[in-house]
């Protein structure tokens, strides 16, 4: 078993991706092949079918990079759902306090440190009961990412990036922006001092940073703040562009 995603971003290594937002296993696998660290299936922005994302896991499995999921939203039987398909790293929508980042801790941990169901010795996660002892080591393994996407959240910033269990806070820029009041003026300088302050929070606390960013200046600047899990694009947002530029021509 094992997460290298996990230990990567535990060793604040630089870990770049790719948001997958477009269905099926094709595009799964292209973009595994890629190169990128790690490819992230959304489930909130994109469909949330258990089934299809199982395709896409096994499409990743075979390029080496890692997958990241996004379930639609912070419930218990969600993240059961998208950890019984053997997803390891799991990035939690709308956490808007610690209570809430400490409640998705649980729903992915065993108990006696959680609330996770044991099904997993018939699922993906486990093999279908071939993987010994998978109870006994998939709380260790499994990295949890929480979305940090409003006020709310950025004044408890402090407190969310201290929960146990938090392995790094992802700060959605255009969700928080919207929040802010500048949800049509993404460049104003309001947010992304806000940001900078979040980044800088979420260091302090020893969790790994997220975001994602568009552009070779504003990535270097996430990472000169100190961002370690940044996305790079989406598949969907990469296609559109390149069919509109060749149909320009």
């Amino acid at each position: 078993m094992g997460n290298r995603l996990k230990a990567a971003l535990s060793e604040g290594r630089l870990q770049r991706g790719l948001w997958l937002n477009l269905p099926g296993a094709v595009t799964a696998e292209m973009a595994g092949q890629a190169g990128f660290d790690w490819c992230l299936i959304d489930g909130e922005h994109g469909p949330w079918d258990p089934s299809a994302i199982r395709t896409q896991l096994i499409a990743l499995e075979g390029t080496g990079t890692e997958a990241v999921v996004r379930v639609p939203v912070a419930e218990d039987w969600i993240i059961k759902q998208a950890l019984d398909l053997g997803v390891k790293t799991l990035l939690v929508p709308m956490v808007n306090s610690a209570d809430e980042a400490a409640a998705v801790v649980r729903a992915c941990r065993y108990p006696p440190d959680g609330v996770r169901g044991m099904g997993a010795m018939v699922a993906r996660a486990g093999r279908y009961g071939g993987i010994e002892g998978y109870a006994a080591r998939a709380n260790d393994d499994i990295c949890i990412l929480v979305q940090a996407e409003s006020r709310a959240a950025m004044e408890d910033l402090a407190a969310i990036t201290s929960v146990d269990g938090v392995d790094g806070v992802f700060i959605g820029p255009a969700d928080l922006g919207a929040d802010m009041g500048c949800r049509d003026d993404l460049a104003n300088p309001a947010l992304w001092d806000a940001v900078a302050d979040g980044i800088a929070t979420i260091c302090q606390g020893g969790k790994a940073a997220g975001i994602i960013v568009g552009g070779a200046n504003a990535e270097a600047r996430m990472i000169d703040l100190g961002v370690t899990f940044l996305g790079c694009g989406s598949d969907a947002a990469l296609l559109q562009t390149a069919l509109s530029e060749l149909a320009a021509k």
